[in-house]
């Protein structure tokens, strides 16, 4: 398609957004685009369905409730771009670049996003059943509520991602996937540490013990046995027991097991009810509470 046509249509499309007559709703389906500057452009509502749009620079293009499916977006470069509602089923963006674009109740079921960087998007409600998403990075990306059935998450990275109230029925995943497995022992006792002002505390996690986490390294657990408290140097520290930095009635004393009666079963409510810890002395020494 010419570039005089492609301005063409846009024009009318623009037209009939805004409800001036003899606009006409875009539509672009089954056209070659490739390599084209669609940026700042308004599409919501244009027809795109299996438009071929690899290498196009869609950065901040309002896209919602577009018609995008089976649509070509390899390598496209889709940052900061408005797909809300927009149907994008089968749609292949592999290696595209998604990073802070808004996803919100997108509908990306079966679509290829393999090696695609999601960093920052926000799919909060977004469906994304049978959706492949090997090796693709969603750092920090807002999946709460979002619909992941049968979604291959193999080799992704969810270190930071909001996967509350996601529906993760049949997900895959391997030992590549990062962030999605427990970051803790599954079962049985393990020796944990926490951070309280400026000491570490190291703790005895029980068996018995409830246990989870979410997309980062710091978990949660039901209860703990206080083994000592150390200065941030290793060197162990002359206090006996020590206050919780969020709930100063809530004592860490050397020998004592402490107990969080409302422990918060939801793994992925990463903020939620229990003794907070991390796995290694370094992690609890350089978090910043």
């Amino acid at each position: 398609m010419t570039k005089k046509r492609l301005d063409e249509i846009l024009l009318l499309h623009k037209k009939w957004l805004d409800g001036i007559d003899g606009g006409v709703r875009a539509d672009l389906s089954k056209t070659n685009l490739r390599y084209a500057n669609l940026r700042y452009v308004d599409l919501s509502y244009a027809d795109l369905s299996k438009t071929n749009l690899r290498y196009v620079d869609l950065r901040y293009v309002d896209l919602s409730y577009a018609d995008l499916r089976g649509a070509n977006l390899m390598d496209a470069d889709l940052r900061y771009v408005d797909l809300s509602y927009a149907d994008l089923r089968g749609a292949d963006l592999m290696d595209a670049d998604l990073s802070g674009a808004a996803l919100m109740n997108t509908n990306l079921s079966s679509a290829d996003l393999r090696g695609a960087n999601l960093m920052g998007a926000n799919l909060m409600g977004a469906a994304l059943i049978n959706t492949n998403l090997s090796g693709a990075t969603l750092m920090n990306t807002n999946l709460n509520g979002a619909d992941l059935r049968g979604a291959n998450l193999m080799g992704a990275n969810l270190m930071g991602a909001n996967l509350m109230d996601a529906d993760l029925t049949g997900v895959i995943f391997n030992y590549s996937t990062s962030f999605f497995a427990l970051q803790c022992p599954e079962k049985g006792s393990f020796t944990a540490f926490k951070k309280a002002g400026n000491y570490v505390i190291e703790l005895l996690i029980p068996a018995s013990a409830k246990r989870s986490s979410a997309t980062l390294r710091k978990c949660r657990a039901s209860k703990a046995k206080v083994v000592a408290i150390y200065n941030l140097d290793g060197t162990k520290s002359s206090l006996t027991s020590i206050e919780s930095d969020y709930d100063g009635n809530f004592i860490y004393e050397i020998g004592k097991t402490i107990e969080v009666k409302d422990f918060d079963d939801d793994r992925w409510n990463k903020c939620s009810t229990g003794i907070h810890f991390f796995i290694t002395f370094e992690e609890a020494k350089r978090y910043y509470n």
